[in-house]
């Protein structure tokens, strides 16, 4: 694969060139996209993997060193971030002892926390647990503000888990593209 990004000679090479810079730059969203919640990190990763897979693959027929089961390995880890991400909240609030109510509080507040970026993905939780816990499942203060606790943990712990596969995938394509393909 080195030979294709040292190839610089007239359009073909621009062309390689771009193909690559355009995986590279949707590697790198994808990667911010760990840390930055409105950006879809997971799922800029698996198009930098399609975009390498056409650019390279079918539109300038080169090998581009992504093999199909590479697809499916980064869906599969897409999958399970995208799960985490979604329950980590809600299996905090339940972990510290909330209740179903505190769970999905927990649900309804890091949905609405997106909208105030960025200290709303762990407020939101955390206040939707509370309000949830008090309001429906009529719990105390106390009770209440350890399953809003428990919520914001769980989106902190989702927070490193999207790192990690994010990671996971960044290594998975960069392994198929220059070492197994």
């Amino acid at each position: 694969m080195w030979e294709s990004i040292t190839e610089w000679g007239g359009w073909y090479g621009l062309s390689v060139g771009g193909a690559w810079a355009a995986t590279v730059l949707l590697l790198l969203i994808g990667f911010a996209g760990c840390f930055i919640p409105v950006i879809p990190g997971h799922l800029m990763i698996l198009l930098a993997a399609v975009s390498h897979r056409l650019t390279l693959g079918w539109l300038l027929g080169r090998d581009s060193g992504v093999e199909w089961w590479t697809f499916v390995v980064l869906g599969v880890l897409l999958a399970v971030g995208q799960a985490f991400d979604l329950l980590s909240g809600a299996a905090g609030a339940r972990w510290f002892g909330g209740t179903k109510w505190g769970a999905a509080g927990a649900m309804v507040g890091g949905i609405a926390g997106m909208f105030f970026m960025p200290f709303g993905l762990v407020v939101g939780p955390l206040v939707g647990a509370y309000a949830f816990e008090a309001i429906f499942a009529k719990q105390e203060t106390r009770p209440a503000v350890v399953s809003g606790v428990g919520s914001a943990v769980g989106t902190l712990a989702s927070l490193v888990v999207k790192v990690i596969i994010g990671v996971l995938m960044i290594g998975w394509l960069l392994a198929d593209i220059w070492w197994i393909g």
